[in-house]
This record gives C-alpha cells, structure tokens and sequence, in this order.
C-alpha cells in the first residue's frame, strides 16, 4: 500500500506524490488530436487543498480528516476524482496529495468537496479502500471549477455545510482550493537532507524531526508539495532521498519554504525552525558543501527571526529526467507474471462447499480463481510470450510436504500457459494435491527471486511480479523478512491476497506502508518497498475496487522506483546493472 499518501501511524512517513495520469483524461484521444496538430481539448489542473477550523469529531484527540472530491455529472450523480491523505489530529490540515482535474473552458463543472475523520483503526488501509460510510462526515462544500480558476490567485475558499446544501449546523469549518495548471515537464531532481545541531524540543528524550517543503505561490502564500518521513530521536537527521518534479516546484530559481519540526503524535508538531531556499540554492549548497542556518520566526525580531545553530545540509543532488511506465512498457520492457497458491489445511477439503478451495460447479469463483484471474488478466497484456511460472504451497506433492512445488505436476517445467494455464493446472492440483501445513512464504519468494536474478545475467528487459494467494499466518516471519529483504534489489514485485478471516497483521508488517522498511536478521534494510497486500474480505466489503485494482495500485510505482533508483531508461539495453550486487547478498 506504499502507494496511497495516507497519513497513517501518526503520519511519520514521507510524502513526496510523483504526479500520475489523470483517470478523467483519455490519452490515446488527446494523442490523436495533437498528432494532427489540434490543440488540447482540456487544460490540466492540479488542486491543493487545506482547511481551518473543522469540526472536532474525536473525544481523547483532533479529528484525522480527509477530503473525496468529486465532479457532478448532467444526471446529478457524483464521480470520485481523487482523495488526499490522512491528516492525523489536526482541525486546520493542509493535505500535500494533489487531485487532478481536466478544465473544460466549455463546460460547467460542479465539484463537490466531502470532508471525512478517519478513524485510527483503519490506519493500514489505503485511502482508495476506505469505506466512506465508516467514517465520519465532517462537512460538505462545493463550487464550479471555473470559480477557482477565475478567482485572483486562482484560490476559492469554501464553507463547509451538511450534505446536499443542508446549512442547519454552521461552523463546520473552511475549505480552500487553490488550482494549478499542471507543467508538462519531465525533469525532476533527487535530493538528500541531513541536518545538524538541531533544538532539542523534547523534555525526556530528543526531538523527532522531518522537513516539510512547501512552494510559494503568485499570491504570496504557499502550497506544501512533499514531506520526509520523521527520524526518531535524532538532533543530527539523517532523511531518505527526495524526488521532486519540475510540475512541484515550477522553476529552479522559485522559492521554497523548508520547515524543520519535532513531530508529536497529538498532531501539535514543534517549528525548529525554517528557512527559503531555491532549487539553484540547494543545488549550490551541494556543490559547496556548506550548510544553512534555520530561522526562528519571532515577533520579537521584527520579522527577520533568530538565526540557530541548527543547519541544513544537502548530501546529494542530481537532475534527472522523469519517464512514465508507459514510456518503459512500450520501449519493450515486460512485466512477466508468477504464481504461488497456498495448500494449508486451513483452508478446509476442497469437496467442502465451505472450504476456501471449493470448486462450485455452477462456475462461480471462489476467492483463488478470482484472484488469479483478476490480476492474471491485467499483467498478461505486458508478457509477450504469456507462460507463467506457478507454484504450490504448503502441500502434500509426491508423497511428502513441501513448501514449493510445480503447480502443474510437472517435475520439471515450472510454467503453465496463460491465465487459462494457471487455472486449469489450480483445479488440476486440488484433485492429487493434500492439504498440510505449516505456511511458509520463503520457499516462493526464493524461487521467485532466483529467476529475476537470472533474468539479469541475460541483459533481459523483465520485471517480474509475483502473486501469492494465502489464507493462513505465516510461520516464517523472519526467514520472509529476509528473502524480501534480498529480493528488494531485483526486478521483482510481490502481490499477497488474504482470503478467508485470518488475523493477516504479519501481512501487513510485511507491506511497508508505515514509512519503516524491512529489516533483515542480519540488520540488512530493504532497498525499496516491494510487497502490496489486501485482504480480499475489505475489498469485498467496502465494494469501491476489485481485487485486481487493489493489488496493481502501486505496482507501475515500484516498476518505476527501481528503474529510477538504477538509473534505467527507457532506451537502455538492459537492466542487467545490479545482478552481480544480487549475486554477492546469498
């Protein structure tokens, strides 16, 4: 779920959202028009949002709100356009994910604003699952785009009433939406903070610091485009490396705001300190290896602050062009598709109308078939020769248990043709395969892991993607930290579907979206978040996405994390650059 910009476990993750496509936007039709030297039927737009003064909906702390805004079609019905992040315990939230809208200078388009508090329990939920009738309404507004875009400033501030214009509670609280028109770009810059010498905000132990950057807009206040994630108890951070679009912060010499804080999960974060940088400053303060002095903003000053001890340093800068998935995928560059199946006995005989693995004969999926189908189909389309690895688990093959064997009974081909092959070779399986136990990931991923590392050796253009399907808690937590940890330096993706009602919190430890990373036994971190899990039974029940939808989210942001953090093109012969880094880690 590393994807999603939720705001989750009190918000100590980076946000730092690389601009996506617009799903309101069809571009194979703006394609056709351009290439026939029509203008652009739509301007895209980007709209910030923050608020003040909502409603505070929590009894022991602040309400964690979030906004869904959506257009109002001809009929009157509502189509999502997009939801911000979560902000834990704030009444005057300022939200960094963007929403992107296509203006129409023809058309009227109402827009409509829905505030929710989101409740802690849901934390581990990306934002697109969250089912909205779980959460509590904080207020509604609403406006015709082109109110926003006419306005000075390109700034609507908005008052948050009741649903369907039902003013009877006022002081719901404001809403502003600023819009932008988005820079078609692709340069973007990689940059690395340190800080040093930092104010100690905390009585007890030391402060927890991560930056917020934010731009300064024609209006003169500010848009906030990106965050690190918070370091515990560091005077002297150290943060993850930034990547910031042109789209973000407009022009090298625009500036930007770059707030230091000590995060406190009442959501009551602490200014260090601040201070006004360009993208051109920061880039020469690499160059120079000098640090910068933060101010504190004091009235007692006239304006100009204290200038601190407290420094920022920036250990790395780089400019690099931005390449979208679609520019790898149609230079050539394949997904290849694997699948491993759970065999437990947990999940009850296959003849057992209640049995996870029953067949039914009127043709209805149960919740493997519909998995492997859902996703099988999506991923196909980017595998030219469409013969997939696939694998069982967790089952009694030939005699004796094992922990991964050939799904098709074969004691030496491990692929299957097509989603059709897998199917089949499933329901083959479920007739000379007995159910056993324990579950154990680490097999799998090994194996998986071992055909993308050869793929390296080959100079193959091939990410792969491996889909496991469990219903069960895994009794290798550990030895599955490890083979993740080691395959996050490969062109491999890791898919987990939860099905049945297990308690699947080891899956979600196993999901970085907490902005942690995995650690190895050996103290060895993650290179980059490479597993997505969802428990099909949220899907299911908050009826908003597919399992397939859910699963492939975040799937073209790890393709494009590793490609980036490789410094693969799409034009590059190979990717055959980090084999010999895998080769040395086993």
């Amino acid at each position: 779920m590393g994807g999603c910009f939720s705001d989750v476990r009190g918000g100590k993750q980076a946000v730092t959202p690389i601009p996506t496509s617009n799903a309101t936007v069809n571009d194979a039709v703006d394609h056709f028009f351009l290439a026939r030297g029509f203008q652009q039927l739509f301007t895209p737009l980007e709209l910030s949002l923050s608020a003040s003064r909502l409603r505070d909906r929590d009894i022991l702390s602040k309400s964690d709100p979030m906004v869904v805004v959506y257009s109002k079609k001809r009929d009157g019905t509502l189509e999502e356009l997009g939801r911000t992040e979560v902000i834990m315990n704030s009444l005057d939230p300022a939200w960094i994910k963007k929403i992107t809208v296509a203006y129409h200078f023809e058309i009227v388009q109402p827009l409509i604003f829905h505030v929710y508090d989101v409740d802690t329990k849901f934390d581990n939920l990306p934002v697109e699952m969250l089912k909205l009738n779980d959460a509590e309404f904080l207020g509604e507004g609403s406006c015709v785009l082109s109110e926003i875009v006419t306005k000075q400033g390109q700034s609507l501030t908005l008052d948050l009433h009741n649903r369907n214009g039902n003013r009877g509670l006022k002081n719901l609280g404001k809403l502003t939406v600023h819009a932008e028109e988005t820079v078609a770009s692709r340069n973007m810059i990689e940059v690395k903070f340190r800080c040093s010498r930092l104010e100690n905000k905390d009585l007890f132990s030391k402060s927890d610091p991560f930056l917020r950057i934010s731009r300064i807009v024609e209006n003169g206040g500010s848009v906030p485009i990106c965050k690190t994630e918070v370091v515990d108890n560091n005077l002297n951070p150290i943060w993850r490396p930034l990547c910031l679009t042109m789209q973000q912060f407009v022009s090298k010499d625009n500036p930007l705001i770059i707030e230091c804080f000590d995060f406190n999960s009442s959501g009551n974060h602490v200014l260090i300190g601040n201070l006004q940088k360009s993208v051109a400053d920061l880039e020469k303060l690499h160059e120079q290896k000098t640090g910068a002095n933060f101010i504190l903003p004091s009235s007692a000053h006239h304006g100009h602050g204290k200038v601190l001890k407290g420094q920022l340093f920036v250990d790395h800068f780089s400019e690099k062009q931005l390449y979208s998935f679609i520019d790898y995928v149609s230079s050539g560059f394949e997904l290849n598709f694997m699948v491993a199946v759970d065999f437990t006995a947990s999940n009850g005989h296959p003849r057992d109308p209640d049995s996870l693995h029953y067949i039914d004969p009127s043709g209805r999926f149960n919740a493997y078939q519909q998995a492997i189908m859902e996703v099988g189909e999506v991923i196909q389309f980017y595998d030219s020769d469409r013969h997939f690895p696939a694998w069982g688990f967790g089952g009694v093959a030939n005699g004796a248990v094992s922990h991964c064997f050939n799904l098709n009974g074969s004691a030496s081909g491990i692929e299957v043709e097509g989603v059709q092959g897998i199917m089949a070779a499933y329901a083959s399986a479920l007739n000379h395969v007995g159910l056993a136990g324990p579950t154990l990931f680490g097999p799998v991923i090994n194996n998986a892991a071992d055909i993308a590392g050869q793929s390296l050796s080959c100079n193959s253009r091939k990410y792969f993607v491996l889909l496991i399907i469990t219903d069960g808690v895994l009794t290798d937590l550990q030895e599955t930290k490890d083979a993740l940890v080691r395959a996050s330096d490969l062109p491999l993706s890791i898919l987990i579907v939860g099905v049945g009602g297990a308690d699947f919190k080891q899956m979600e430890i196993l999901d970085a979206d907490n902005g942690g990373r995995l650690e190895s036994s050996t103290g060895r971190v993650a290179t980059r978040d490479i597993v997505q899990f969802v428990p099909t039974r949220e899907v299911l029940a908050g009826g908003q996405t597919s399992v397939a939808q859910a699963l492939l989210e975040e799937l073209p942001e790890q393709f494009l994390t590793y490609m980036r953090n490789r410094d693969i093109t799409p034009g590059a012969g190979n990717i055959a650059q980090t084999s010999a880094s895998y080769a040395s880690i086993y």
